[in-house]
């Protein structure tokens, strides 16, 4: 799903804003920085899909220098709607990675290609979490509900997901998954309300 008209941008920036967490409808000016940087993500994936190419730009210059200062390198048309960096620091994404809605990022995150093969990046399913320091490489598929313990290193598929990977090679550790590691109904309803 890519945010391609007003309606879609609005969904997208709600579905964010719950999935951080936020009780407020719009990010203070100082300690919400992830947030504003989201909204310049969504924004400029709006304004790039449509066609607006100045508006685009405008939004590419202000998310990449937020991006700089907060530590993250992420591409356009990446993420799901639901994304939820925990907080500042290191993250690294590859353009041609394929992550599903509800994605829960923490620092030190590298998602990226398999060394001499640009063209081939990871495709995650929905309700992935994806602990401190995680590294995940190449053309691989991790399924739904999947959650990837710190410091893990990805290198080979997972596609049918509901499971806890980690370690070096990462291998399944659990069959509990991303369950748990999210706001519960009740709370999302409740952010979705305010």
């Amino acid at each position: 799903m890519r945010v391609i008209s007003k309606e879609a941008l609005a969904y997208f920036l709600e579905e964010d804003r719950v999935a951080l967490n936020k009780t407020r409808k719009t990010p203070r000016l100082i300690g919400d920085e992830v947030w504003r940087f989201q909204i310049l993500l969504r924004k400029e994936e709006y304004h790039f899909n449509c066609g607006h190419k100045v508006r685009a730009f405008f939004y590419k210059i202000a998310r990449h220098r937020l991006g700089v200062r907060l530590g993250f390198s992420i591409p356009i048309n990446v993420f799901g709607p639901g994304l939820s960096i925990a907080h500042y620091g290191t993250v690294v994404i590859n353009k041609r990675c394929i992550i599903g809605s509800n994605c829960r990022l923490h620092v030190g995150v590298n998602i990226g290609t398999k060394a001499g093969e640009s063209g081939q990046a990871a495709v995650i399913g929905n309700n992935a979490y994806i602990g401190p320091g995680v590294k995940i490489f190449g053309k691989i598929k991790l399924g739904n509900d999947i959650a990837v313990g710190a410091n893990a290193v990805v290198n080979k598929s997972f596609p049918d997901g509901n499971c806890t990977i980690g370690g070096v090679p990462a291998k399944i550790i659990s069959s509990k998954g991303s369950d748990g590691l999210w706001l519960k109904e009740d709370e999302i309803n409740k952010l979705r309300t305010i």
